[in-house]
This record gives structure tokens, C-alpha cells and sequence, in this order.
């Protein structure tokens, strides 16, 4: 019966529901987890690092986190090609309305118009969904640190914390019972690799499966996007008592 109303995007079946839409929903569910946490002073998104072959040669894209602009940094989960495509198509509108205004797109406004882009591929015929949800982590002078979340719908929300992916029922369940209203960076760094660790398939995580980014200020009140990795990236690990917990 599914099949009768399945082959187009615009096709409703009886219960009033686009299923190529959410058959993209449910691509992103099996993906690895991503989580993404709001603090007072900066947004952390962690992300599960796929394993690859010995022989691959990683670029400076391949990963799950990806730099928007100087202010947004997004979080991708679905099919890569999409995410590739959509990166572009933000990057290149950030500019065009930086080069048009003379100022940054707000990070909300950004969200916006991604999002009125993915939903137009779910009105016609002749086009599929964009199988690829987005996590962005930004700031502005309006409303300052902010983390929102798509879906291929072109549906968005603002969250304090979120997590999409396989493991992301477990996760959300923890988030909202971990979370804390008005944490520091650190303590969101924290519980973001806490919680990224339980949403694992394995049960001995280790620092090479943690691809973790933050945006935040710098000394000079300059907003920065960056890594962490390195001895800081052991020293959170060891913090959120990731390697104790598993060996339980």
C-alpha cells in the first residue's frame, strides 16, 4: 500500500503524511550521533567520527563539522552529497549578504533560509528531499549564542541541547536531565563528550572517535571557531569520566 503514495515527494497518503520525507528522517536516524550544547559563553557540537580505511586519505572536509561562516558552524547528519551541496549553497548566501548589507547574516535568519530551500525540494514532483539534518551553532549581536537543528522537512527548532542520530533517543533522554541552564563552555564540553560517549556503538570510545568543535570569544571579544583535540581533548575525556563509565 505504501508504494501507492511513495513515488512522488508531493504525494500524500491517506494519513496525511509525505513518506520520501520521512524515509530521509530515517536516514538521518541511522547515522552516528551528533550532539550540540548551548552555554552561556559558547555552543559545543561533538560528533562521532565514522572509521575509515588505513589507505583513506582524510581532507580538510570529511568530517561532521563544517564552518558556515565566521559566526555559524554546522553539524551535518544523511547523505554526504547533500550536506557537500547545501554547505556550498550557505557559504555562497552568507557572503552575498554580507557583500549586499555590510554585515554577517543573523544566525536564525541563515537557518531560515536554508530551511525554506530544503522544504521547496518536498513541493515538487520532479525532486527528492534533501536526506541531510543540520545542527548550527552561531552567534549574533542580536540574540547571541544560539543552537538550532533541521530535519529534511525544512523544519527547524532552537534548542538549549540536542542530538540527532542513532543514538539519539538515549541521548536527549540524558540532555534533558544533565543540562543545566546558563553552563559554562567547559561544563557543556563535559556533557557533550559524556553523553556522545554513551551514544556510541562501542564500549571503549577512545579520543580518535571524538570529532568535538566550539565556537565561542576569544580574549579580544573576537568570535572563533575551533578544535578540540590534542592533550585538551584527553583532559575533557578524563573530566567526563568517559573511559570509567565504560568500564562498567
Amino acid at each position: 500500500m505504501a508504494s501507492r503514495y511513495d513515488r512522488r515527494t508531493t504525494t500524500f497518503n491517506p494519513d496525511g503524511r509525505l513518506l520520501q520525507v520521512e524515509y530521509a528522517i530515517e536516514h538521518i536516524n541511522q547515522d552516528a550521533s551528533v550532539i550540540g550544547v548551548l552555554a552561556r559563553d559558547g555552543v559545543v557540537l561533538a560528533a562521532e567520527k565514522k572509521e575509515t580505511s588505513k589507505l583513506f586519505i582524510p581532507t580538510k572536509e570529511s568530517g561532521k563539522l563544517y564552518k558556515m561562516d565566521d559566526h555559524i558552524l554546522v553539524s551535518v547528519s544523511g547523505v554526504v552529497a547533500d550536506a557537500n551541496f547545501l554547505i556550498d549553497y550557505g557559504r555562497l548566501q552568507c557572503q552575498r549578504h554580507l557583500y549586499s548589507h555590510h554585515e554577517p547574516f543573523y544566525v536564525e535568519e541563515l537557518v531560515k533560509y536554508l530551511c525554506n530551500y530544503k522544504h521547496s525540494y518536498t513541493q515538487f514532483g520532479s525532486s527528492r528531499p534533501f536526506g541531510v539534518s543540520f545542527m548550527y551553532g552561531g552567534f549574533d549581536d542580536v540574540r547571541g549564542y544560539q543552537l538550532f537543528c533541521s530535519d529534511p522537512s525544512g523544519n527547524f527548532g532552537s534548542w538549549k541541547a540536542h542530538a540527532t542520530g542513532k543514538g539519539s533517543v538515549n541521548a536527549i533522554s540524558t540532555l534533558k536531565t544533565e543540562y543545566t541552564q546558563d553552563c559554562s563552555l567547559k561544563e557543556a564540553l563535559i556533557l557533550a563528550t559524556k553523553v556522545l560517549a554513551k551514544s556510541m556503538d562501542t564500549t571503549t570510545p577512545d579520543a580518535n572517535k571524538f570529532e568535538i568543535q566550539i565556537i565561542t570569544k576569544n580574549d579580544e571579544g573576537q568570535i572563533i571557531q575551533r578544535r578540540v583535540e590534542g592533550e585538551e581533548l584527553n583532559k575533557i575525556l578524563a573530566d567526563a569520566k568517559v573511559f570509567e563509565d565504560n568500564k562498567k
